[in-house]
Formats: structure tokens, C-alpha cells, sequence
């Protein structure tokens, strides 16, 4: 499926290949595509599926407040951690000589920190400047997607 994904990003490397190298395109490819499936997902998990309401949810002898849009950037978390993961290591970083559970390790941990950012501008945005939460979505991942780009460049794939 990787060399499907590659071949068929290759058709168009010819318009991007005096701005890209062609490692740095499949990764803007793939990226790409993960990160807007990733704000269509959100949007339909906060509107539709938790309906953007506030969840209090029972944990141990504690009750916690979860918002719509806390849960729905949790699971699109999920959702890109898995099918950006795969890209990555089949399609973009493919010379990688490092073992595939030290690749995943590693970008789990680039991925959680990228998630942290992500989520911390969330709030920001919405609580503090009262974006609508699903266009607060598309700014704080946006401007996370570089940092997300080196970590996992020098350290997950290197």
C-alpha cells in the first residue's frame, strides 16, 4: 500500500520538485492529508457525535468536566496518531534503519507533545479569545505542524 501511496504522489512531484525535496513533499502530502481529515473529524465528532456538550464523567471517587471539544480532539488524536504513524514509516521515512517499535516509541512521543501543543492553543483559542471551537482547531494544528515536522524528522524517523 506504501509504494501505491508513493507512485500516486509521484504523478505530481514534478509540480512541487523546485520547492520540495521529495522526502519533505511526501511528508507535506501525507501530512497534509492526515491533517485535514483530522479537522473534518472534529468537526463532525463536536457537532454531531458529543453534540457540544459538557461531559461529567465519574473516575475513581472523582468527577471530572470534559468539554465536546476536549473529547473530540482526544479522538481525532487517536484516529491521525494511527494513520499517521503508518504513512510515515511506509511511505515518507522509508530508509529509516531504526526498529519499528523504536519508530513507534518515538512517535508516540513526538505525536504527544505535538498533542499537548495542539490542545494547549485549543484552550487558548477558545476559552481565552472565544474562537469557535473547530476553527480554533484548524489555527492551533496548523501552527503545530512544523515543530511536529522536525521531531519527527530528526528524532522518530532519523
Amino acid at each position: 500500500m506504501g509504494k501505491l501511496i508513493r507512485q500516486l504522489l509521484d504523478v505530481f512531484y514534478p509540480l512541487f520538485a523546485r520547492f520540495f525535496d521529495k522526502q519533505t513533499y511526501y511528508y507535506a502530502a501525507c501530512g497534509g492529508a492526515n491533517l485535514v481529515s483530522s479537522w473534518v473529524f472534529f468537526y463532525l465528532f463536536y457537532q454531531f457525535l458529543f453534540e457540544k456538550r459538557i461531559f461529567n464523567i465519574p473516575f475513581a471517587a472523582n468527577t471530572y468536566v470534559v468539554s465536546a471539544y476536549t473529547l473530540s480532539s482526544m479522538l481525532c488524536f487517536v484516529i491521525a496518531f494511527s494513520i499517521g504513524f503508518l504513512l510515515n514509516k511506509f511511505v515518507v521515512f522509508t530508509e529509516s534503519q531504526l526498529m519499528g517499535r523504536v519508530q513507534l516509541f518515538r512517535y508516540a512521543v513526538s505525536a504527544g507533545f505535538s498533542w499537548l501543543g495542539n490542545y494547549l492553543l485549543l484552550k487558548i483559542l477558545i476559552e481565552g479569545l472565544y474562537f469557535y471551537p473547530s476553527i480554533a482547531n484548524v489555527f492551533a494544528s496548523a501552527f503545530v505542524v512544523l515543530l511536529s515536522y522536525f521531531l519527527q524528522r530528526k528524532y522518530s524517523f532519523k
